[in-house]
């Protein structure tokens, strides 16, 4: 039996999903190498059918984190294996619609180069396309940098690599020091090292957005898989490589993100430091001892791996994933420990308490402290005013705890809730600096944005516009300023260690520090829940739970009734600038006992995620401790119920 033959076959009896059936006879017809064909083929023998519906069921799409999937497969077939390198990778990345490889890998390229080419020219712009490229350290990662390049060259453009594995911040901040038209990052960020991806950005230096996002989508979706093998032979011959001046460029900004460094004199901070065998050593480190901060690296995570061979996850928010520095921070007595994701836009971090041990704090916990910590020292120096002010904005995702919002209106300031990814955080921001270039431009002013003073763009902001002072979400991401367009794991590390300088010098442990922010605005806490379901079976159940919540929404979990239901993918919401937001299937439910929570599908993971929020007055010190525990006790409660139900609708 031929393998169409096979294929058809296992398509009529149930075995294939119509979908991969109908992408495998296409991938077949597009001139594959040997070694593709192979893969395909072992599998069919083997009767993995599930194996190849996980593969094939589906095109990558851009989520909310661009395209992200797996390069090593679940069952790897022998032609993909190979002989492997030194740190595991196999000889080539799995073949399939769903899988990052280099065929999905070009696809994306030429429908990116496609779209900023079209953009230009509507524009009136004659200059090619220019394109930089940063990638982590991940399987593949260098050689999917280098075939974007070499694609992107191919067709006619400009492409800016760099040396080396260098974090996504830089890549953002790059984008508009170079005058890109548009960047990419080569990262799957904190997932397991089977996975890589492809983060697309615009020439603003953030994700793209709409209507950039679907316009670009639709142009990878028309490049035909028959054009790509032309692209598959890498030739760097017209890609620029760059050097230690565009380096020394990103860290001048990323020290900004300090805004007194003078308490790095006051007190000596001591910090255990470990980047996870990612990208975050390579600025982040600089960046602390250069502020005064006395560094003590991780050194069995310091060097690059795939395959993050000392953690389970290379997650900062994972307990796990600390536990070297945790230990290395107790065992030399150190402040606080830093720590970062393989691309750098993320970092955790875990605190020194009264009892002299590490605390880890949770994301939420970290924006919050920072959000208080900067608008009082903005105020204390004179750069916003001490009653606060309508023109001065920090900006949270809507599934980021509402202490920030109690923080942001306790100093007078505006808070802009927004969709989850950091890209709609970034939005805000370009539509903060079009609305000074705008009202500048009415008064015939000359005025080149980036060139100016970060000090006198904070001033012209709040006349003409609104200021950025501070950003964040949950998921351990921050950003301090406008330089950079995406969170910042470099920036993220410096800011907390000044904040910890600070409070160590007034004789306090940042827990007492965070006690404080509670006593003032209220004690909040807040859980998450995970369901992971992998593959095409997965990705249907995570659809059932989504649709029902809309097509029947929850009435009441245990014996707590919900109060309101708001459908963000049906109903009309604006953020506090009167922008609406755009549609999404996200869902906020207001619960009778005072709780509330977020539910949504992850648009970079094969999960449905559940934010819970919980909150709770606190008349004095002296009952802290009890309300933290009756808060707890409740949040855990309604946890259970939230999953299970969810778990039901999923079964259908």
């Amino acid at each position: 039996m031929s393998t169409l033959s096979a294929i058809q076959a296992a398509g009529q009896s149930g075995q294939l999903l119509p979908s991969t059936v109908q992408n495998l006879t296409t991938w077949l017809a597009a001139s594959l190498p040997a070694w593709a064909v192979s893969s395909i083929e072992e599998l069919i023998t083997r009767g993995a059918w599930e194996e190849l519906n996980n593969r094939f069921y589906r095109d990558l799409e851009f989520g909310t984190g661009g395209i992200r999937g797996r390069t090593i497969a679940f069952m790897p077939t022998a032609a993909e294996t190979g002989t492997l390198g030194v740190q595991g990778t196999p000889a080539h990345a799995a073949i399939g619609s769903n899988i990052l490889n280099d065929f999905t890998l070009a696809r994306a390229t030429v429908g990116l180069f496609r779209y900023t080419k079209k953009y230009l020219t509507q524009a009136g712009r004659t200059e090619a396309p220019s394109l930089v490229i940063a990638h982590d350290v991940r399987h593949f990662s260098r050689h999917f940098c280098e075939l974007a390049a070499s694609i992107w060259t191919k067709l006619g453009g400009n492409a800016y690599i760099f040396e080396g594995p260098r974090s996504t911040p830089q890549l953002s901040f790059s984008v508009r020091y170079l005058k890109a038209h548009a960047g990419v990052v080569i990262t799957a960020s904190h997932n397991p090292p089977h996975d890589n991806g492809f983060k697309a950005y615009f020439e603003d230096g953030g994700q793209v957005v709409a209507p950039h996002d679907k316009a670009i989508v639709a142009e990878v979706n028309a490049v035909p898989l028959t054009e790509l093998p032309a692209f598959l032979d890498k030739d760097l011959a017209r890609v620029v490589t760059l050097g230690r001046s565009e380096d020394d460029a990103y860290l001048a900004v990323a020290t900004k993100a300090a805004i007194d460094p003078s308490v790095f004199k006051k007190t000596k901070l001591k910090v255990a430091f470990t980047n996870i065998h990612g990208t975050g050593g390579v600025m982040s480190v600089p960046l602390l001892i250069h502020a005064g901060a006395e560094v003590h690296e991780v050194k069995e995570q310091t060097a690059f791996d795939p395959r993050f061979p000392t953690v389970k996850s290379p997650n900062p928010e994972n307990a796990e994933a600390l536990k070297l520095a945790v230990e290395l921070a107790e065992k030399h007595d150190l402040d606080l420990v830093l720590a970062t994701d393989p691309d750098c836009d993320r970092m955790g971090v875990a605190v020194r308490g009264t009892d002299g041990k590490q605390h880890l704090l949770t994301g939420n916990q970290i924006g919050a402290l920072l959000a208080e910590y900067r608008l009082t020292k903005y105020k204390e120096l004179g750069v916003i005013p001490v009653a606060g002010s309508d023109r001065v904005a920090i900006v949270k995702t809507y599934v980021t705890t509402s202490l920030q919002d109690a923080i942001g209106h306790g100093h007078g300031v505006k808070v802009i809730n927004t969709l989850t990814g950091f890209k709609w955080i970034a939005a805000k921001i370009k539509g903060y600096e079009d609305r000074l270039k705008n009202a500048l431009k009415e008064q015939e002013t000359t005025f080149d944005y980036d060139a100016t003073p970060f000090e006198t763009r904070v001033k012209l902001l709040q006349q003409h516009s609104t200021f950025y002072a501070f950003g964040c979400e949950e998921s351990y991401g921050y950003l301090p300023n406008d330089y950079v367009r995406d969170k910042d794991g470099n920036a993220a590390c410096l800011m907390f260690a000044e904040l910890a300088a600070a409070v160590k010098a007034q004789g306090l442990t940042v827990p007492e520090y965070l006690d404080q922010i509670y006593l003032k605005y209220g004690f909040y806490l807040e859980g998450v829940i995970n369901l992971y379901y992998e593959g095409a079976t997965g990705a249907a159940k995570i659809k059932r739970i989504l649709e029902t919540y809309r097509s029947a929404p929850p009435k009441a979990f245990g014996d707590v009734a919900v109060t309101k239901f708001q459908d963000f993918g049906v109903e009309v919401f604006k953020d506090a600038d009167g922008e609406a937001i755009p549609k999404q299937d996200l869902y906020l439910v207001t619960l009778a006992n005072g709780f509330s929570f977020a539910a949504r599908g992850s648009g970079t993971e094969p999960k449905m995620k559940f934010y819970v929020f919980a909150s709770a007055p606190v008349k004095n010190a002296t009952e802290l401790a009890a309300v933290k525990a009756q808060v707890k006790t409740e949040l855990d409660r309604v946890k259970a119920l939230i999953e299970a139900d969810a778990q039901q609708r999923a079964e259908g």
